[in-house]
Parts: structure tokens; sequence; C-alpha cells
């Protein structure tokens, strides 16, 4: 597979640690390093004028750290993500801000180079059924323009959800709780930018903050001041706002009671 070059931006504070990762990117002929800086207020600058595929980012810097800056960027356009710090007590938080991986320094080729070939591995996914073979095959499910798959990370794996078995979503800030089969994945996006992936003829939105597979709506019980409560199959109870009920209504084939007649 020709992949494009990953278009790398280094950000650290300390000069020596980005000419370190310079030195450790040299045998790597796959990246481009497009830019480099040394605090978050700089990278948010640069990630939004070069919109890079790759960002090493170290942790602790004056002003915003790197955990800050990762929130405040789009996740629409959030570049692949490695950490790189000296503090290895921050790993685990790492990986919950889903990146790929976590580098400590001062750097280790062997464990940078690991930490690369994770990286190509998750870039060749991305762009896996992009040639001319998958793309016929998938051409009546890409028809409709809305995502057939979503990938999620949980750890140090990617799951690859298929957007049907979705049964319902929770939004939680810039993250998502989407519950699959009885199971839940964390996921770092905004629900107005998933609900613009998804096929309307298919999820409902039913609160502010929730979005339900109709697929998968079993009862809808009234509650007060025209508010209801959705019933799922697998007995899953959610509320449906006012603010949502006439659409939600719409969907599930629903019409008002008409007043009885003398």
């Amino acid at each position: 597979m020709n992949l494009p070059r990953l278009r790398t931006v280094l950000v650290d504070d300390e000069v020596l640690a980005r000419l370190a990762l310079r030195q450790a990117l040299a045998s790597h002929a796959e990246v481009e390093i497009v830019g480099e800086c040394g605090n978050a207020d700089e990278a948010m600058q640069l990630v939004q004028a070069l919109q890079p595929d790759l960002l090493f980012l170290d942790i602790q810097m004056p002003g915003m750290d790197g955990f800050g800056l990762l929130h405040e960027l789009s996740p629409e356009r959030l570049p692949l993500v490695v950490f790189t710090t000296a503090f290895a007590e921050h790993a685990l938080r790492a990986f919950d801000a889903n990146a790929l991986d976590y580098v400590l320094k001062p750097f280790a080729q062997a464990r940078f180079d690991q930490a690369m070939a994770r990286v190509l591995k998750h870039w060749q996914g991305l762009h896996a059924g992009h040639g001319p073979l998958a793309e016929q095959p998938a051409a009546a499910s890409a028809g409709s323009g809305y995502a057939q798959r979503i990938s999620v990370r949980s750890g140090e794996r990617l799951h690859v959800l298929a957007t049907d078995d979705i049964d319902w979503i929770r939004a939680d800030g810039n993250y998502l709780h989407l519950h699959v089969n009885g199971a839940r994945f964390l996921h770092r996006d905004t629900l107005q930018h998933l609900l613009a992936m998804l096929d309307p003829a298919c999820f409902l939105r039913i609160h502010r903050g929730i979005v339900v597979n109709l697929a998968r709506v079993a009862e809808i019980h009234p509650l007060f001041q025209g508010n209801a409560e959705v019933v799922l199959r697998d007995g899953t109870r959610l509320t449906l706002s006012r603010r949502f009920r006439v659409g939600a209504m719409a969907a599930l084939g629903l019409r008002r009671s008409a007043p009885a007649r003398a």
C-alpha cells in the first residue's frame, strides 16, 4: 500500500528534547516534520494552520499542559498523538486521552521505533479500503454517505464497531459513551460531530445528550410536562425530553391523541 507521509508536528518546551525527537525520527522516512513549537498555545495555532497527521506531544509545559491542548483541539481534525514525557505516572491518563503511545525521555531508539510501528499500523488502518478494489464492493453502503463503522480506542486496543450495532449513545463533554450489545465504549468525539456521520433514518436524538438506535426502541411511556420515557429492547430506560418529542413522534410513527368527540 502506497501511503502518504505522516505530516508531523513536535511539541516540547525543551529545544534539546525536540532535537532528540528529530534524531529519533531520522530513520523513519514515512514521517515529514512540518513544524515544531514549545508550548500548547503555539501548538494549537500550528495544528489549526497545518492540520498535521501526527503530534509528538510533551505533557508538562509552561501554561497549558499536553492534556489541556488535546481537550481544546477540535475532535473533527485531531491528529494521531504520541506523548513524550519524563514522567511515567501520566501513562494511564495518556491512554485515556486516546494517545497511540507514551514514550519516556530520554528516548531509547528501540522503544521509539516500537511506538512508530504502532503509529504506522494505525495509519495503514485509516487508509485501508481507499484503493480501487475496495471501493467497488463498498459502493452500495458508502453511497449513503453515512458511517458504517466507527473505530474506538480501549487501552491499547482499537475496536471497530458497526454503527448498526450501537444501541444508544450518551454525551459527556467531548466524550461519548457508546452502548453496544451490553458493552460500553468511551469515544473521544462530540455528539454533534458523530450525529453528522450517522444515518438520521436509523438514529434519533431524544435528549440534549442522548441518541438512540431506532431499531432498539420497544416502548414509549408518557410522563409529566410533555416528557416521556423510551424503553429499549434490552430494558434500558431513557428520557425523551419535550424539546425532542415532536421529532421522535414522527420518527416512530406516533400521532398525537385526537380530542374525544361528544
